[in-house]
């Protein structure tokens, strides 16, 4: 006879790895062409001047400056200057 109980689907699954997703840069930093400013689902941050936009959401410097973040109309955008 078994000490444990069954164990159900919690115990089948398998762990996953986190797709590291968040702010990678923070405000006031110096940026480069093309590095990456936040990844995210969604665009939970927008895009401002000097910022693009992916496919997949990610925010990434279109020139050279410093990151700043500004919230307008309940919008938080993320810009390069």
């Amino acid at each position: 006879m078994s000490k444990t109980k069954q164990g159900g689907k919690t115990r089948q699954h398998t762990t996953r790895p986190g797709k590291r997703l968040g702010l990678k840069l923070a405000g006031g930093q110096k940026v480069k062409t093309g590095m990456i400013i936040a990844r995210q689902r969604g665009s939970t941050i927008h895009p401002g001047e000097g910022v693009g936009m992916g496919r997949d959401h990610t925010l990434f410097a279109r020139k050279n400056g410093t990151v700043t973040f500004k919230t307008r109309l309940g919008r938080t955008f993320a810009t390069v200057g």
